[in-house]
């Protein structure tokens, strides 16, 4: 395989040539993410002072209710959680029990070194120069790795911000699987990147090719998928023209979230990626969901009742179809496995 510097960047779509393959006797699996990070006021312009992890304390109810169903998660911690000692001693164990992994979230605003002005460009951290954006990558990872004894080899960027230099940094600090690429998504409106032609297929990625890119799943459902690109990018500039295709049942964009996905969209989301053949699928959420009133989420005990109804829904139509869990972990020993076996084959 040639590699070209040049390329590898997570900030565009991968060439058919880093497609990621997998064993075929795995069949489709699904992993979940969680963005392990502060409470903050999503309304609110950023704050560097708002760091405070209380909602942390009731994630080991929502993880022994994933457990439950063989999965694995990956937490991603940011700084404020890698720093907060509470925060660790009840992610710690999870790790060191083989019960989740711990990776990284990277969000820029309350990340040291603060060099950059508050801005809301500036959140995205791939908008940063590469200096700035290496030293906070490098303060996160040896935070993480001093907290939980263990470096981290899964990334996402707060806001999903990554940028040109992005997957470059991560391959030097030796990361190995990247989440930051949210499929059919746009930021630009922001300044943030714009994913709106990427599927959620996985892709080798880095100048080295050392890093794999997993977007976060999401699919156009309806009876005009298939123009769903263009379509659904010509009907954001008309009025409420989305809301109608979606409930003409023409075309939606359904992202496979407990936040803001209703759990009828989510079931016909899965079908939709069990027609594609899709291999892998790629769940998140937000900690601070578990408890009401951080997030708009999750406002009270209703919708956190409704939030666990919908991983019950979600996870027993997984479980139905022989759609199995699987760790960041494991997929990294095996997606290298495989990629070995390749290589050897061609030479």
């Amino acid at each position: 395989m040639v590699i070209r510097a040049e390329e590898g960047r997570i900030d565009r779509a991968p060439s058919p040539a880093d497609a990621l393959t997998l064993p075929v006797a795995w069949g489709r699996r699904f992993l979940v993410f969680v963005d392990t990070e502060e409470e903050f006021d999503w309304t609110a312009p950023r704050r560097r002072d708002a760091t405070a992890t209380t909602a942390i304390a009731a994630l080991p109810e929502a993880h022994r209710r994933l457990a439950g169903f063989g999965i694995c998660p990956t937490y991603l911690v940011d700084y404020p959680v890698a720093f907060a000692p509470a925060a660790v001693e009840v992610l710690r164990p999870l790790m060191e029990a083989g019960e989740c992994a711990i990776g990284t979230q990277l969000h820029p605003w309350v990340n040291p070194p603060f060099d950059e002005a508050l801005t809301v460009a500036n959140s995205f951290c791939g908008n940063l120069p590469e200096a700035q954006e290496r030293a906070k990558l490098l303060t996160l990872t040896r935070c993480i790795t001093e907290a939980f004894g263990r470096r981290p080899q899964v990334y996402r960027a707060g806001r999903y911000g990554i940028g040109p230099n992005t997957a470059r940094l991560l391959e030097e600090a030796g990361y190995r699987l990247d989440v930051s690429v949210r499929a059919l998504f746009d930021y630009s409106d922001e300044g943030g990147p714009d994913f709106s032609r990427r599927d959620c297929q996985p892709s080798w990625a880095g100048p080295q090719r050392l890093l794999m890119e997993l977007p976060l799943t999401a699919v156009f459902t309806g009876h005009a998928r298939r123009l769903g690109r263009p379509l659904y990018a010509a009907a954001g500039r008309v009025g409420r023209l989305r809301g109608l295709l979606a409930r003409s049942g023409l075309l939606e964009r359904i992202a496979l979230t407990p936040e803001g996905t209703p759990l009828p969209e989510a079931l016909r989301a899965i079908h939709t990626l069990i027609d594609d053949d899709t291999k892998l699928i790629s769940i998140s959420f937000h900690s601070p969901s578990v408890v009401p009133g951080h997030t708009p989420y999750v406002r009270d005990a209703a919708d956190l009742r409704g939030f666990y109804a919908w991983w019950d829904g979600v996870l027993d139509l997984l479980a139905r179809k022989g759609i199995e869990p699987i760790g960041a972990d494991a997929l990294i020993a095996a997606a290298w496995r495989a990629r070995d076996v390749g290589l050897r084959l061609a030479s």
